[in-house]
C-alpha cells in the first residue's frame, strides 16, 4: 500500500470510529457518489460520509486535514460541470441529512436553512405564508449546493442570482474551524464579504451547512405566455428592447426550433416548431395586463406571432415543466447519448450577434445542440448530444465549445453564467480573468493550504 493509500485508509478508521454505519465503503454507495449530471467521465471516492450536524461535518473535516484526504461536499448531484466529481478520491461528505428549514423571518423576508434543503422543499415549506424564494435552476438543486455554484435560473432576470440572494453563510473551513459569514442585515460595512467569497467557490474554500436567504412575497397576479417568431433575430430582438425599456419581466426564454421540436415531442405539446419566447410576467393584476400589452407589441414589431396564455396555476406549471425538462426531451431526440451542456453569458447588447454566430456554427456541423437560454441576462445554453466513445464527436463538441466561450470573451462576456468552472471550463478562467487567478489561487492557499478542498476543481494549484 502506497504513503497515500494508506493516509486515506487512516482517515476512513478514524472517520468510522466516528460515524459508524454512516460511513459507507460499498461499491454501490461509491458509484452513486462518482458522478454528477455533467458529461464527465465518474471518478469513485475512497469512502462516503452522511454527518448530522455542522459540527460533525467540521470532526469530518478536522480528520481528513490531518491525514491530507481531499474532501468533496455533496448535495444533490446537480453539477453540470464535474464539480463534485471526487477526481482525486478520498471523501465525499453528503450533506442529505442536514435537510432542516432553521428559522423563517416572515416580517424580515428571510430564512435560515441547512445546506441539503431544496429550493422546491423550501417553497412548499413557506408558500402558506405568502412567501417564496425565486432562484430556480431548473434542477431540484440543495440550497447550499446553489450558493456553492452562484446558480441562478429562469428568474434571474427579475430576482437576480444566488449571490444577490443569499444574505449569509455557515461554513466549515479547510481546518475543521466554523464561521458565520454575516448576520441578518440587509446591509453591513463591516470588514470583507466573506459571504460574496464562498458563494460560487464550488466547495473549493469551505463546506456550506447553513443559509441565509431573502424572500419575497408571493405576487398578487402571474401569467405566462408563449410566442413564436418568424426568425431567431426577431426573438432577441424583443427580448433586448423588452429589457431596454425597463418592462419587468419575471422569466424570459429562447429556446430555438430544434429546441423546440425535442419539447413538443417529449412533453407532448403542439408549439410551432420555431424560434420561441417563454416569457411570464409577475406583479399587480393592472401591472401583468400592462407588461404584457407592452411586450406583446414589441414582439409584433419583431414577427412575434399571437401570444399563446397560460394564467392558470396547471397551465403555467405543464410550461415551465416542458422548460426545465429540456435535457430529457434533448436526450430523446438521440436516444443512448450523453449531453455536454455548456453556457455563455454576454452583455445584452450583444446578445443577438453572439447567438446568431453561435447558431451558424452549429449549421455547418454535424452535431445536434439544441439551443435554449435564460436571455434576459444575456445567458444562453447549447446542450451537445454526443458518444463519448466517439473521438470525432469529442473533438467536434469541444471545438465548438471552444469557439463558442471564445466569441463569448470577445465580446466582454464570461465562459460561463451559471455552470460554473469545476472541471469543464478550467481552461477558459485564465483566458477571462488573466492575472487574477493569481489572486484566487493566493486565496485558495490561504484558506486551503493543504488543498483537500475539492482539489482539482476552478484551477489547479
Amino acid at each position: 500500500m502506497s504513503v497515500a493509500a494508506a493516509s486515506v485508509q487512516s482517515a476512513i478508521d478514524e472517520l468510522r470510529a466516528l460515524l459508524g454505519e454512516r460511513l459507507s465503503t460499498s461499491n454501490g454507495v461509491r458509484d452513486h457518489h462518482s458522478k454528477d449530471e455533467s458529461w464527465h467521465i465518474p471518478h469513485r471516492p475512497d469512502a462516503v460520509a452522511f454527518p448530522l450536524s455542522t459540527e460533525e461535518v467540521s470532526e469530518i473535516v478536522r480528520i481528513c486535514a490531518r491525514h491530507r484526504t481531499p474532501v468533496v461536499a455533496y448535495g444533490t448531484g446537480t453539477s453540470l460541470e464535474g464539480g463534485v466529481i471526487p477526481e482525486h478520491g478520498g471523501v465525499v461528505v453528503d450533506l442529505v441529512n442536514l435537510d432542516k428549514v432553521l428559522e423563517v423571518n416572515a416580517e424580515d423576508l428571510d430564512v435560515t436553512v441547512q445546506a441539503r434543503v431544496t429550493r422546491k422543499q423550501l417553497n412548499d415549506y413557506i408558500r402558506d405564508q405568502g412567501l417564496f424564494f425565486p432562484i430556480d435552476p431548473g434542477a431540484d438543486a440543495s440550497l447550499g449546493g446553489m450558493a456553492a455554484t452562484r446558480a441562478s435560473g429562469t428568474n434571474a432576470v427579475r430576482y437576480g442570482t444566488m449571490r444577490e440572494n443569499v444574505l449569509g453563510l455557515t461554513v466549515v473551513l479547510a481546518d475543521g474551524r466554523i464561521i458565520r459569514t454575516s448576520r441578518r442585515a440587509r446591509k453591513s460595512a463591516a470588514g470583507y464579504d466573506l459571504t460574496r467569497l464562498f458563494v460560487g467557490s464550488e466547495g473549493t474554500l469551505g463546506i456550506i451547512t447553513e443559509v441565509t436567504l431573502r424572500l419575497y412575497g408571493l405576487p398578487e397576479a402571474i401569467a405566462a405566455a408563449v410566442c413564436s417568431f418568424e426568425s431567431l433575430e426577431g426573438a432577441v430582438s424583443t427580448v433586448i428592447q423588452t429589457i431596454q425599456l425597463g418592462v419587468p419581466v419575471a422569466r424570459i426564454e429562447l429556446l430555438d426550433d430544434v429546441q423546440m421540436d425535442s419539447v413538443n415531442r417529449f412533453s407532448k405539446l403542439d408549439y410551432p416548431i420555431k424560434d420561441t419566447l417563454f416569457i411570464e410576467f409577475h406583479g399587480t393584476g393592472n401591472g401583468v395586463k400592462e407588461q404584457a400589452e407592452l411586450v406583446q407589441a414589441v414582439a409584433s414589431e419583431n414577427g412575434g406571432g399571437e401570444f399563446k396564455w397560460a394564467t392558470r396555476q396547471e397551465e403555467r406549471t405543464q410550461l415551465w415543466t416542458a422548460r426545465h425538462d429540456v435535457t430529457y426531451a434533448n436526450k430523446a431526440l438521440r436516444p443512448g447519448c450523453e449531453i455536454w451542456a455548456t453556457d455563455v453569458c454576454v452583455p445584452i447588447s450583444r446578445l443577438a450577434e453572439c447567438i446568431v454566430e453561435t447558431k451558424k456554427d452549429l449549421k455547418e456541423s454535424f452535431l445536434i445542440a439544441p439551443l435554449v437560454g435564460h436571455v434576459g441576462d444575456g445567458n444562453f445554453h447549447l446542450g451537445f448530444l454526443i458518444d463519448r466513445n466517439n473521438p470525432d464527436e469529442m473533438k467536434e463538441a469541444e471545438r465548438l465549445n471552444e469557439r463558442l466561450v471564445m466569441r463569448a470573451l470577445a465580446m466582454d462576456g464570461t465562459c460561463t453564467g451559471e455552470h460554473g468552472i469545476g472541471l469543464g471550463k478550467m481552461k477558459f478562467l485564465t483566458a477571462e480573468h488573466g492575472e487574477a487567478v493569481g489572486v484566487m489561487r493566493a486565496v485558495k492557499k490561504a484558506l486551503d493550504p493543504l488543498n483537500i478542498l475539492n482539489p482539482g476543481k476552478i484551477f489547479s494549484v
